[in-house]
């Protein structure tokens, strides 16, 4: 009998794992004609080709990526939470569920509130990453030379489920529904998408209130001029705040890092470990009127 339940168990897991492969690869379909349009109408460089270079290598992130963050984020965010649950007389469960006057306000509000304080989370998240030892993770993140939608699930996994820790820890801890997060998490993950495509759009008028990809584009060159700039996932407001907003109404076309970078996908994992090579905090500078102007 229980040799019985775990082979339903297991199977019930590839079941499972297939599901997920097959909604990944549809969604690959499905995302690959919707940006390769918008790529002939709007592109942010023009003639780039879907199949271009790292094309292939990030194909196996588009598959090994969600299948790690799913199995090991949750895991990682529960070992890192329970000291803090037994620290505040809370079991994991009701932080899951919320806790306090702030899981007693509307979903809705809920959500608003995660939006904005993830992001803001998120913001220095990303700063931490370009700096010092962890730069060596995020590093395989920006080793793309040709940028496009595919491009944003290139993530070393210690940087992936490091940035989800800092976001979804001190959620967690505020007492928020963690039933807000899960709508909230759908909408980070598309908008990461949409802001590394090969589009031009800047949002025109709404270009300093919300990131667009021309936005993040920008974050991606490989120009001195736009190193260590636009660091928001939704809000530029934390980039003009902390002074690392970037916004010149021309298109990036250089992208890419000095870093040595291997091409495939085991050696990315891999080169993080190798490498002694560290890089500075940047600074904390007022924003000047110049970059935001350009």
């Amino acid at each position: 009998m229980d040799c019985g339940f775990r082979k339903r168990t297991i199977l019930g897991h590839h079941k499972d794992l297939l599901h997920q492969l097959a909604g990944l690869l549809v969604a690959f379909g499905g995302l690959t004609v919707l940006y390769w349009v918008l790529g002939r109408v709007w592109p942010g460089v023009p003639g780039q080709k879907v199949m271009r270079s790292g094309f292939w290598t990030d194909c196996l992130y588009w598959l090994w990526t969600p299948i790690v963050t799913r199995a090991i984020t949750p895991i990682a965010i529960a070992l890192a939470v329970l000291p803090l649950a037994a620290l505040y007389g809370e079991r994991l469960q009701d932080m899951v569920h919320g806790y306090g006057i702030v899981a007693r306000q509307p979903l809705w509000l809920q959500a608003v509130e995660i939006f904005v304080t993830g992001d803001f989370l998120g913001y220095w998240q990303h700063r931490l990453f370009h700096g010092k030892w962890l730069w060596r993770f995020h590093a395989v993140h920006h080793s793309s030379t040709e940028l496009d939608w595919l491009s944003s699930v290139r993530l070393h996994p210690v940087n992936d489920i490091g940035s989800k820790l800092i976001a979804a820890v001190p959620l967690l801890v505020l007492g928020f529904n963690m039933t807000a997060v899960v709508f909230y998490a759908p909408f980070v993950t598309f908008y990461a998408i949409l802001v590394h495509a090969n589009v031009r759009w800047d949002l025109g008028p709404l270009r300093a209130a919300f990131v667009s990809p021309a936005f993040h584009r920008w974050h991606h060159t490989k120009a001195e001029e736009g190193l260590d700039k636009n660091f928001a996932g939704g809000l530029p407001l934390w980039d003009i705040l902390f002074g690392t907003y970037y916004m010149p109404k021309r298109q990036p076309m250089v992208f890419g890092i000095d870093d040595p970078m291997p091409n495939d996908i085991l050696g990315q994992m891999i080169q993080p470990f190798r490498t002694a090579k560290t890089r500075d905090v940047i600074p904390l500078e007022p924003a000047r009127p110049a970059q935001i102007a350009r």
